[in-house]
């Protein structure tokens, strides 16, 4: 299978896990335009799960270094199996969260706040799960971000004052999909030997097959709760299953690109945790609210006409993610 060997590889692979993850959201913003963004779901999902299998039988079975796909597959202990698909599950019900966040308040303010909160909490719980960086720098740049995270909530409530739509939900739903997502890596990180891929221990999994096994998880559980928030939408009126199949075959590949988009990252993310440790990879991914920040603000126009001082809210907010994101990353040199 294909190994990242080196630092500066693992950190390139996070920055392409960063584009993808922060770009993926443009997907559900333009099906929005033409259906809800629970349908979009359906097919986000699948794309996730095709790509877990596209990778898994080609970059995860060439080569003669590790154990090729289906052979780690066949040796790996249901302990580890299970937790794979259990951060699946906590994945699916953040991003379910985070998706109807998108779609209440916008990508300039559902990412930086849900994913700058994961990006903080979930640096924490991976470096408890495998102590790798300098903790005083990986610490300090999660502060950066952390300030940055309050000051993109500050700059939503007076654009939202303004337009006299102040509306807590987005920011609610964004809070508690971020807490669950900063969950759903260490599930993963944990059912892989992170310390060797090229000859991993006995019943643990290589990235590809925990990815393979976490995309299960997503699927699998979206049946019962994409179906539970089309039952009990958080806006709007209840969605019906026909809605999904009498779709346009156009508009379902926009979803499955979205889904194709987040899987390349996650491969990424998670080939690149062996040579920068769990808490570096998830941290420099996360780093994804930067990117969805710059969709929402600069293409999407979500803060356009905003009153007098929120673009120095905004332009502080991405100075300081940059900074914390650099200072993440020096803390594994």
């Amino acid at each position: 299978m294909f190994i990242v060997s080196s630092y500066s590889l693992a950190i390139i692979f996070c920055f392409v896990t960063m584009l993808c993850w922060g770009s993926w959201g443009n997907t559900q913003k333009l099906a929005g335009k033409m259906w809800r963004y629970e349908l979009f779901y359906w097919d986000y999902v699948t794309g996730i799960l095709l790509f877990s299998l596209l990778s898994a039988f080609t970059l995860g079975s060439i080569g003669s270094e590790g154990r090729s796909f289906v052979v780690d597959l066949g040796q790996a202990e249901w302990g580890n199996i299970g937790s794979a698909f259990l951060g699946g599950m906590i994945f699916n019900a953040a991003n379910i969260l985070l998706s109807a966040a998108i779609a209440i308040a916008g990508l300039s303010v559902a990412f930086p706040v849900g994913i700058g909160l994961a990006l903080v909490l979930g640096v924490i719980v991976n470096y408890i799960g495998q102590k790798a960086g300098d903790p005083l720098m990986l610490f300090g740049g999660v502060a950066l971000v952390t300030i940055a995270i309050i000051l993109n909530a500050l700059a939503y409530n007076k654009q939202a004052k303004q337009a006299k739509k102040v509306s807590s939900k987005g920011i609610v739903l964004s809070l508690i999909a971020g807490i669950l997502m900063s969950f759903f890596y260490r599930f993963v990180a944990a059912s892989m030997d992170l310390n060797d891929f090229t000859s991993p221990a006995a019943g643990k999994m290589t990235p590809y097959t925990a990815m393979f096994i976490f995309a299960c998880g997503i699927f699998v559980s979206n049946i019962l709760f994409n179906t539970i928030v089309m039952r009990k939408p958080f806006e709007g009126k209840p969605v019906k299953y026909r809605e999904y199949f009498n779709g346009k075959f156009n508009i379902h590949l926009v979803g499955i690109f979205g889904g194709l988009i987040w899987g390349l990252g996650n491969a990424f993310n998670l080939i690149a945790a062996g040579k920068a440790g769990a808490a570096i990879s998830y941290g420099l991914g996360q780093g994804a609210t930067l990117i969805s920040a710059f969709w929402g603000v600069f293409i999407w126009k979500e803060f356009k006409n905003a009153p007098k001082g929120v673009n120095v809210y905004l332009y502080l907010m991405f100075l300081l993610f940059l900074l914390g994101i650099g200072v993440i990353i020096i803390a594994g040199v």
